[in-house]
């Protein structure tokens, strides 16, 4: 009876010592977890990343001498076109200064300021106006261009011309309700490297009849002279 209650409390002293061990090593391991779960959330030596934001929304800075922009052409007829440069919108819906047709900004070259924004409606207005303010344009202006809905119904020959004088290489190909954005400038001895297009095409039409929007953003050289 005495080996028995012997080998009982030799027994109860081991799984004391066992459970001993595990509640030891389970201390530790949460221990190690909480520790490794601080240094993650407490970095040191490390600053918060800052958001730096550029003119006009660009992904990166234009560099000294040269005007930031970003313009983005009419969505359909539902959402109008965007302009903006400098930081500074030229034209938008908010504005209330867009419409259907070719939506121009005009910049001074120099200083980078607003000198007029003007819509021509291409699907139901006529040519004359357009044609009439693309030769009163000035040496050395910045002209921005966008479309909404239709720009091409009422061109002709002499409009064509005068655009792709301001540095255009698209204007001749343009066709019903194609998508375009275009920067140019009058003056410029090259084709200019801002412009996009996009045709009217019922296969690939994001929208019904139209194509997608364009989005263009760049740094344009500041005229000098």
């Amino acid at each position: 009876m005495v080996r028995a209650s012997g080998i009982i409390k030799l027994a109860v002293l081991v799984l004391a010592f066992l459970l001993a061990v595990f509640v030891a090593f389970q201390l530790l391991e949460i221990n190690m977890d909480f520790g490794a779960l601080t240094s993650r959330s407490l970095p040191q030596n490390e600053e918060p990343t800052k958001h730096v934001r550029y003119k006009c929304g660009l992904s990166k800075t234009c560099p000294n001498g040269h005007f930031s922009f970003k313009l983005a052409s009419g969505a359909a007829t539902v959402v109008g076109p965007r302009m903006c440069l400098e930081d500074k919108l030229l034209m938008s819906s908010v504005r209330n200064n867009v419409g259907r047709g070719i939506n121009i900004a005009l910049v001074n070259g120099r200083t980078g300021e607003l000198i007029k924004t003007e819509v021509f409606d291409m699907w139901a207005g006529e040519v004359a106006p357009l044609i009439t303010f693309l030769k009163e344009i000035q040496d050395g202006t910045i002209v921005m261009m966008a479309s909404f809905d239709d720009v091409y119904t009422k061109l002709n020959d002499e409009a064509k011309h005068l655009i792709s004088d301001l540095g255009s290489s698209v204007i001749n190909t343009l066709g019903f309700r194609d998508s375009w954005i275009f920067v140019g400038g009058k003056g410029i001895r090259t084709k200019s490297p801002f412009e996009q297009h996009i045709k009217n095409n019922k296969e690939t039409n994001k929208y019904d009849g139209w194509p997608e929007v364009l989005e263009m953003e760049g740094c344009v050289p500041q005229r000098a002279d």
